[in-house]
Order: C-alpha cells, then structure tokens, then sequence
C-alpha cells in the first residue's frame, strides 16, 4: 500500500513551522522546475481547439483563498495577447515549429511599481523594468509587439476582429442595458442570519 499523500493544509503548517532561512534564487529556481512540463500540457490541451497557428499559453501565481502562505500556479491558453497583470508570466506557441517562446514575465505589484519608478536598474532588471513601464503607461500591447516583432491581436482587438463569427458560432452578444437596482426592502430582520450563534438542528 502506497505512503498517504500530504494535504496542502498539512504541507502549509509545516512550512509555518520552519525557521531554516531560504536562499530566494534557490526558491525561486525551485519554482520554475517544472513550468516547461505544465506549458507542454496546457499546449496538448489547447492544440486541437484553438483554431489559430499561434496562440498564448499563460501561467499565472495566485494565493490561495483558504490556506495562508500557499501559493498555486494556473495554466491557460488564449488565442489573443491576455490582459497584463502582476504575478502573470505568458508564452507564444507557434504551432508550425512547435516552439515555446516567452512573451513577458511580470512580477507582483509593489514590485512592479518599485522598479517601474526606478531611474537605473541592474541589467538583469532591465527587460522586466520595460515591461513594467509600459504597463503603467498604457503601452503595453505596442511594447510587447516591438520587442517580440508580432502583431497578436489583444483580447479586445480579437473579439472585435471577429465577432462576425463567434456570433455565427453561437456566442450571445450581451445585454448592455442598466441593471435593475436591488430592493432592499426585501430585507427583514428575521431573515438576516447570525453567523457566531450556533445552530443545533
């Protein structure tokens, strides 16, 4: 019988535990181990689906909402340049060579905004502080298009490209109208649960 795998919760308080002190490169090194395994994976997915010879593969880092200190990594896939935000890296991958090329890498927000008002930066922080300018500036899509010599349609540019016929496919123009206000008058006391008294049905 195989060992019992370790939950997150479990894994999460050990490392709360630890007092070994990390070298950060190392961490981060540790970080990237398998990145190039998971874009493989999310290309196979995507290969068959995204009608396009070229589409982006991203990874994005996020906490997660329930264990504190845990963070996960979530793979997709889009036929367009994705909306820049912190903690995002994205990769092109050209399906005529099969070749996985890295588009951007942006790092969390203080960070961002620290090197991005920096005037001099160290050269390894170069690329990353263009990155986070045209970010701030508005730029970005045009800057990412420059350094990389693509014209990748944005998220907006694609969808407007062909609305024509996402429509034709069945995608539903939505309703632009002003939602409807809510009431509350449908609010009574009786209704309002307290949550610290304890229910013993």
């Amino acid at each position: 019988m195989s060992e019992r795998r370790k939950t997150a919760g479990e894994l999460a308080l050990k490392a709360a535990s630890d007092t070994t002190k990390y070298d950060s490169l190392e961490v981060g090194h540790a970080l990237c181990d398998d990145v190039l395994d998971q874009l493989r994976i999310c290309i196979e997915k995507h290969k068959s689906i995204i009608d396009e010879p070229e589409f982006c593969i991203v990874m994005l880092i996020v906490d997660d909402c329930l264990i504190k200190g845990v963070m996960r990594r979530k793979f997709y896939a889009w036929p367009f340049l994705p909306s820049p935000r912190p903690r995002q890296a994205c990769f092109l991958y050209k399906k005529q060579n099969d070749k996985i090329s890295r588009l951007w890498v942006l790092p969390d927000a203080f960070t961002m905004a620290t090197i991005s008002e920096m005037t001099y930066v160290a050269p390894q922080w170069k690329t990353m502080k263009g990155w986070s300018d045209a970010f701030f500036d508005g730029k970005f899509f045009e800057h990412i298009r420059a350094q990389h010599g693509i014209n990748m349609l944005s998220e907006i540019e694609y969808l407007n490209a062909n609305r024509d016929k996402l429509i034709e496919a069945g995608c539903q123009v939505p309703d632009t109208a002003v939602a409807e206000p809510f009431d509350f008058s449908k609010i009574s006391i009786k209704k309002i649960v307290d949550t610290k008294t304890a229910i013993s049905e």
